[in-house]
């Protein structure tokens, strides 16, 4: 099925790499002009270049997405230098991994600004001026780790459950200006973190999905361009996993 788009303009957080990466690129494959953002200005120059390269309109943003000041200055470069944002794609996030007991007043912290936070700042910032045009779609990227927990892993749970909430919430809030917002939950992805793992690592992963593979970054960007295309426009408030049917509801 082929999308649709009409002049729109999208921005990814953390498109520098991984799953942020193949979505900016997805969406620049359906014509969608891209703002890549990424607290590397290295990595987010180098996908908008691609994206350049290829035909596409792009342009690269560094920003700290945990700092609210931050988000605020680069939103209004964005508008003013890109022109008004139609699609928001909140995917920017790290790992500060370690047990309850053990973990730093710091590592919980910047999981939760990071992960959790930033998608308040942008969300709050752009879906503003996305209510004046009466048209927006909002992807949240969370994780199957907020759907379930894992254990190591108490503050990135926190902060991507925290993200299924504030997507709720942010539907309601804004469906009557016809803006969408929806949640998408990765599961086990390969990217430059799993490429780490051993393969007896992996293998016990496997036997957690029932499709007996890692789900590529592609596999998530599908779902995040067809959520923000016109076709979508009767969905929203929902939490969609990418897993390989690792988590059935």
């Amino acid at each position: 099925m082929s999308l649709t788009f009409t002049n729109r303009r999208a921005l990814v957080t953390g498109a520098g790499r991984g799953i942020g990466r193949a979505i900016a690129l997805e969406l620049a494959k359906q014509g969608v002009a891209v703002a890549c953002l990424s607290k590397n200005e290295a990595s987010c120059g180098t996908v908008a270049g691609e994206i350049v390269k290829a035909g596409g309109k792009a342009a690269a943003f560094p920003c700290d997405v945990s700092d609210a000041a931050a988000v605020k200055a680069v939103c209004n470069k964005i508008t003013a230098e890109f022109g008004p944002i139609d699609i928001l794609v909140n995917n920017a996030g790290i790992t500060a991994d370690g047990l309850l007991f053990r973990m730093s007043d710091d590592a919980w912290n910047s999981v939760i600004q990071t992960n959790l936070s930033s998608v308040f700042f942008f969300g709050k910032t752009l879906g503003f001026g996305m209510t004046k045009n009466r048209w927006g779609r909002i992807i949240n990227i969370s994780s199957v780790t907020g759907l379930m927990g894992n254990a190591g892993q108490s503050n990135y749970a926190a902060a991507k459950a925290g993200v299924l909430g504030l997507t709720k919430s942010m539907a309601k809030e804004m469906a009557s200006r016809g803006i969408t917002v929806n949640a998408v939950c990765p599961g086990f992805i390969q990217t430059d973190m799993t490429d780490k793992l051993t393969d007896e690592q992996k293998a016990g992963i496997l036997t957690w999905v029932p499709l007996k593979r890692l789900g590529t970054p592609d596999d998530v960007a599908h779902l995040v361009a067809f959520l923000a295309s016109e076709e979508a426009g009767y969905i929203t408030g929902q939490s969609l996993a990418v897993d390989g049917g690792m988590v059935m509801a």
